[in-house]
C-alpha cells in the first residue's frame, strides 16, 4: 500500500462559500491565539508550551468560544500541531520565529482523520460532504484511488481546493532494463549519459514581460500602508501577477511530469549527483549580485529538487533504483568520464575537452556518464 495526494477544485454554493471563509477566518484566529499563548507564556512566566498543553485547553477555549464547536475537535487539533510544527523547525533552526497569520492570506485547514468530512467519488469527480456544511462538488481525476485518510482545505486564487490523501495500491509504470546519469542544470535542464538533453523551458523568463507590464501598471496605483487602505485597482494588478504565476508553476509541474515519465520508463537504474540547492540558490554578498540573481532564477525556473524527487518516486515505485553520489567526493563536472583525469572548469566552459587523453564531449554530458561509471560500480560491490 502506497499513500497518495490528489487535489480536487470545489465548487461550492454562494452560502458554502461564505460558511468556508468565515472557518478560515475561525482557524487563521485560532492559530494566532497558539502562537501568542506560547510567546507570552515564556518571556512572562519563563514557561515552555507544548502541543499537548495547547490540546487539552480546546475544551475550555470551546465553551467561551462556542462558534468553534461546529469546526469539529479533530481540526481544530490539527491547527495547533501546525503551530507545534513552526516552534519546532524554529528550534531546530530551519525557519525564522512563527509570525502571526494574516487571515487573507491563511489558506486553509486540516482534517487529520476521517471524522468531520467523507470524500463521495470512485477518484473522478464527485462530491465532497464536510459537517455541518453539506455536499460540495468537486472536480478531477485521481491515476490511482483507494481509502480516504486525511483532507485538507485550501483557498488559492479565489478557488477552493481539497487535498485528499489515499491509501492505494499504485499501478506499476513500465519501465525498461536501461541505466542514464543525468545532469541537471541551467544552461540544459536535463542532459544524459546517452548524449540526450532537454532544454531549459525558462517558463518564468516567457511570463516575465507580462509581470513587469503589470507591475508597472502596480506602482502607480496606492499600496496598503499603516492606516491606510489599498486602492482596488492595486489589488486587480496584484491579483492579475498571482494569476501569472500560478499559471507558471501549473506549467512547469507539467513538464516536470513529462519528463520524468520520459526517463523512467526507459530506465530502471537511474544516476545523478547529490545537490546542496539551498545553497546553490542562496543570494550573494559580493560584488556580481545581478548575475547571482540571474542564475538563481534559472535554476529555481527548472525546479531541480521537484523534478530530482518525481523521478525517485516513480522509478522506485517501478521497481527501478535511483542513486545519488556523492559530489564532493567524486565531482562530476571537474571529472573526465574516459581517463579519470580531474580539472577545474569555469561555468562559461560548456565543451569537456580531457588534456590527458583528448576526449571532447558537451560538459553536461560528460558529468552525466560519470555519474552513471560511479552509480554501476557502487551496485557491482553490493
Amino acid at each position: 500500500m502506497a499513500t497518495k495526494r490528489i487535489t480536487f477544485r470545489l465548487y461550492p454554493t454562494k452560502t458554502q462559500n461564505q460558511q468556508l471563509h468565515y472557518w478560515r477566518k475561525l482557524h487563521c484566529l485560532l492559530y494566532n491565539a497558539c502562537a501568542y499563548h506560547r510567546k507570552t507564556s515564556y518571556k512572562r512566566f519563563g514557561k515552555s508550551v507544548s502541543y499537548y498543553d495547547q490540546q487539552n485547553c480546546l475544551p475550555e477555549f470551546k465553551d467561551c468560544w462556542a462558534e468553534y464547536k461546529e469546526l469539529g475537535s479533530h481540526a481544530l487539533q490539527a491547527t495547533v500541531k501546525r503551530v507545534d510544527y513552526a516552534f519546532t523547525r524554529f528550534f531546530k533552526l530551519k525557519s525564522g520565529y512563527p509570525k502571526f497569520k494574516s487571515s487573507r492570506f491563511y489558506k486553509g485547514w486540516t482534517y487529520p482523520c476521517k471524522a468531520g468530512w467523507k470524500a463521495c467519488s470512485s477518484g473522478k469527480n464527485g462530491y465532497l460532504k464536510l459537517t455541518n456544511i453539506g455536499n460540495i462538488k468537486m472536480r478531477g481525476q485521481a491515476r490511482d484511488w483507494g481509502i480516504p485518510k486525511t483532507c485538507t482545505m485550501m483557498f488559492k486564487q479565489g478557488k477552493w481546493y481539497a487535498s485528499i490523501t489515499v491509501d492505494c495500491l499504485p499501478s506499476r509504470l513500465q519501465t525498461d532494463k536501461g541505466a542514464v546519469g543525468l545532469d541537471f542544470g541551467t544552461y540544459h535542464a536535463v542532459a544524459d549519459s546517452n548524449g540526450n538533453v532537454i532544454d531549459n523551458p525558462r517558463f518564468i523568463k516567457s511570463a516575465q514581460a507580462k509581470v513587469n507590464s503589470i507591475a508597472k501598471q502596480s506602482r502607480r496605483k496606492r499600496p496598503p500602508k499603516k492606516g491606510v487602505k489599498a486602492s482596488r485597482k492595486w489589488k486587480k494588478a496584484n491579483r492579475a501577477v498571482a494569476k501569472i504565476q500560478a499559471k507558471v508553476a501549473r506549467q512547469r509541474q507539467d513538464w516536470q511530469h513529462k519528463v520524468a515519465v520520459e526517463i523512467v520508463s526507459c530506465n530502471s537504474l537511474i544516476a545523478t549527483e547529490k545537490l546542496n540547492l539551498k545553497a546553490m540558490t542562496r543570494k550573494s554578498k559580493g560584488k556580481r549580485k545581478k548575475q547571482k540573481s540571474g542564475l538563481n532564477r534559472s535554476l529555481l525556473d527548472v525546479g531541480i529538487s521537484n523534478l530530482k524527487s518525481l523521478i525517485e518516486y516513480k522509478v522506485t515505485e517501478a521497481g527501478g533504483f535511483y542513486i545519488e553520489i556523492p559530489t564532493q567526493k567524486v565531482k562530476p563536472s571537474q571529472t573526465c568520464p574516459n581517463c579519470g583525469h580531474q580539472k577545474k572548469k569555469a561555468l562559461s566552459e560548456r565543451i569537456h575537452s580531457c588534456e590527458k587523453c583528448l576526449y571532447t564531449c558537451d560538459r553536461d554530458v560528460a558529468s552525466a556518464i560519470v555519474c552513471l561509471n560511479y552509480a554501476r560500480g557502487q551496485v557491482i560491490q553490493h
